[in-house]
């Protein structure tokens, strides 16, 4: 599990609007880009689609991750991601607590948790079974601009305290993030700077080569 936590973490955009089918079809070709790219786990995230849109969406995502050999975790919804076979949930604060969706997923199962801006929390995931926390808005944010804004040494302060693989999310480019990189990030979680660009491969390469042996980041914000 361990090699598959560090890398890139490609989250899905908001649902394009038009033709159903169509804009299913789009979703599957932009994450195939976005794998093709190196991203080493997929997050499904939906916030306005149907419970019938969700789970075919994310029943062809798990198709294609599982193809692919990457992770493919499910925002938030525990019965979703059991009933596509998903690799694992991710969590937020309003969601089932991390004994519970591990109950539930059983014991292979990726449970990621957002911390926001605090430790606390992450040391309390991390205790109850979490297998990796995450941290942000580091940066401005299209998808989240009134997210809590932690300083990058949260990671730092994060890495020496915590076991687990820490994910840096919010309005992550390839130009600030050797910083996250460098302040103790395993993971940069990114939705605008890879399904946003006309070439989502090349974006997400872009990202996936920061953690490259031998490759050493610019840490500049």
């Amino acid at each position: 599990m361990s090699r598959l936590l560090r890398g890139l973490y490609a989250i899905t955009p908001e649902p394009d609007p038009g033709d159903p089918a169509r804009a299913d079809q789009r979703l599957i070709e932009q994450v195939a880009h976005a794998i093709d790219g190196g991203a080493r786990l997929v997050q499904y995230r939906a916030k306005g689609l149907t419970t019938d849109r969700r789970r075919t969406q994310a029943a062809a995502l798990a198709a294609l991750c599982d193809d692919a050999a990457v992770a493919l975790i499910i925002n938030d919804d525990v019965e979703l991601a059991l009933a596509v076979g998903a690799a694992g949930v991710h969590l937020g604060r309003d969601d089932a607590a991390p004994a519970a969706a591990r109950a539930r997923l059983g014991p292979n199962a990726i449970i990621g948790v957002s911390c926001y801006n605090r430790l606390d929390l992450a040391l309390s995931a991390a205790a109850a079974g979490a297998d990796y926390c995450a941290f942000g808005s580091f940066f401005p944010s299209r998808v989240k601009p009134d997210a809590v804004r932690p300083a990058p040494d949260l990671l730092t302060r994060a890495r020496a305290r915590l076991k687990v693989p820490l994910v840096a999310i919010g309005g992550i480019t390839p130009q600030n993030a050797g910083l996250l990189i460098a302040a103790g990030a395993d993971l940069l979680a990114v939705i605008t700077g890879i399904f946003a660009a006309p070439d989502i491969a090349a974006a997400a390469r872009a990202y996936s080569q920061l953690f490259e042996p031998g490759v050493r980041p610019t840490e500049s914000p």
